[in-house]
């Protein structure tokens, strides 16, 4: 079943509308500067930080940063020093630093970038990444798996797709740890899709509350804690459940339009930013916190004397933001043939080889009309790409592909990986019933949501995806009944 979008106003919430838009606010009277970014006495005691997502000199409109004005900046705490996570204890560590070390894997996802990837052009699929068993903590750090990526973090090139599972916080009353855990990526921009249960989402510039229909992108640099959104009754859901793509290179941006004008898709309006918020009890102000730092798809973690999330004001435009999927206005043909899935396209992300051509795209297949004529083939076409395609089903069907008798199947929580130049298309099932089904008069699908992170790089597969016991084994068999008829017709 599909969930509703978050109410925002029944979280406190207030955003920011629009799509690269430079914004400003402030969380208390006054603390913003008037006419300058770095006053030498800045308003209510404050200090001046400026967080960069490009270089000082890309092109003006390409340009990103963000002007904070904070209690105390960044620098403050970072004598602890990171350590390394994955090892055992170290007595020069805090309590809390050496539980962060040893729960966590050194690796981002679980898996060594160098080590644990391997280059498999088999089609794949995956059922429901498994939940966390109800007497085990796990927080969405600790429940992140990678399933395959492609490039190298340290150079700021290619992709990672993850899933996560778990069923605690990351702070507050319901964490799984001694001390709260704030976390930032220096790799690259994460884009979060929630599938089961939505997500509570404290950052340096907000909150968000981002439920499974919505997605949000969290950019580089930003620190950031991801709870279990609590209900309206105040209770948080037992699991939560999604999908991570990363891209190591660059921003998410909104697609050119190109001849569909200046409207469709995702309109920019739409996306929403958080506004200013600071912890404002002394008693959270002050309490000592770990910080865990994505660095090279290795993590580092070191103590802070203070909370992250103490930034009054700022003003700029590197920001994270979230989006309402079933607010996107969907382009189809109103006469015949099923047209090239980039038509669904929410956000893409520049780096591909050739022009045109994405490093990332991020494509869903919505509820929408379905106008075509009496001999128009509705769902995809059998097909070999040279994008490697990753999809996944926030819930209902695919009309690709059908869940199977008994389970199994191309369902909600489960994904697939059809790698560049790897045939694929709709199963056998799916096929002969849309070859027998009258497409005279439109029709409304509203049976899913499924999609896509589409990348022109060639991705390697982590060991954990080609091992874990949702992988199923025979995928591949879902074609075998595509038989020869040639020539004869397997139209009724």
């Amino acid at each position: 079943m599909s969930e509703d979008a978050t109410n925002d106003e029944e979280y406190g919430l207030r955003y920011h509308h629009g799509f690269g838009n430079h914004f400003e606010s402030e969380a208390y009277p006054s603390a913003l500067p008037k006419g300058r970014n770095n006053p030498r006495i800045v308003p209510q005691g404050l200090y001046t930080e400026q967080l960069s997502g490009t270089a000082f000199t890309a092109p003006r409109n390409e340009n990103r940063r963000v002007w904070f004005y904070r209690m105390q900046p960044s620098v403050v705490g970072t004598k602890s020093g990171f350590v390394a996570c994955g090892v055992d204890g170290n007595e020069e560590c805090t309590t809390a630093v050496n539980e962060a070390t040893m729960r966590l894997s050194g690796t981002f996802g679980g898996a060594d970038w160098y080590s644990d990837m391997k280059l498999d052009p088999n089609p794949m699929r995956w059922g429901p990444t498994p939940l966390p068993s109800s007497n085990s903590s796990v927080n969405f750090l600790e429940g992140i798996q990678t399933l395959l990526g492609s490039g190298d973090p340290t150079s700021k090139a290619g992709i990672g797709v993850y899933v996560y599972a778990f069923n605690a916080d990351m702070s507050g009353e319901n964490r799984s740890t001694t001390a709260d855990w704030h976390t930032y990526n220096s790799d690259g921009d994460f884009l979060i899709v929630p599938q089961q249960s939505g997500l509570w989402i404290q950052t340096e510039i907000g909150r968000m509350a981002v439920s499974p229909r919505e997605f949000c992108v969290i950019p580089r640099g930003v620190v950031f804690t991801v709870n279990i959104l609590k209900t309206n009754e105040g209770e948080s859901e037992k699991f939560a459940r999604g999908y991570m793509l990363e891209i190591f290179r660059g921003h998410f941006q909104l697609p050119e339009l190109g001849p569909i004008g200046s409207n469709g898709l995702a309109n920019a309006r739409d996306f929403l930013h958080p506004t200013a918020h600071f912890e404002a009890d002394d008693a959270i102000k002050n309490t000592a916190c770990v910080i865990i730092n994505k660095f090279g798809q290795h993590l580092f973690a070191r103590s802070n004397p203070h909370s992250p999330y103490n930034v009054v004001a700022w003003h700029g435009n590197y920001l994270p933001f979230k989006y309402d999927l079933h607010k996107f206005c969907a382009v189809n043909s109103v006469t015949y043939d099923h047209p090239d899935p980039s038509i669904y396209t929410v956000l893409t992300a520049k780096g591909g080889d050739e022009e045109g051509t994405a490093l990332a795209d991020f494509v869903i297949f919505p509820p929408r009309i379905m106008a075509t004529d009496e001999n128009t083939f509705r769902p995809p076409w059998f097909h070999r790409n040279v994008m490697t395609e990753f999809m996944g089903l926030i819930y209902g069907e695919y009309d690709a592909k059908k869940r199977e008798t008994g389970g199994g199947g191309f369902v909600p929580g489960g994904a697939s990986l059809h790698s560049i130049m790897t045939p694929h298309g709709p199963d056998a099932q799916s096929y002969y019933a849309n070859v027998k089904k009258d497409c005279k008069t439109p029709t409304r699908f509203e049976g899913g949501l499924a999609f896509m992170f589409e990348s022109s790089a060639m991705c390697k597969v982590s060991k954990y995806a080609l091992e874990c016991e949702q992988r199923e084994e025979g995928y591949a068999d879902c074609w075998d009944d595509l038989v020869c008829t040639f020539p004869n017709s397997h139209a009724p």
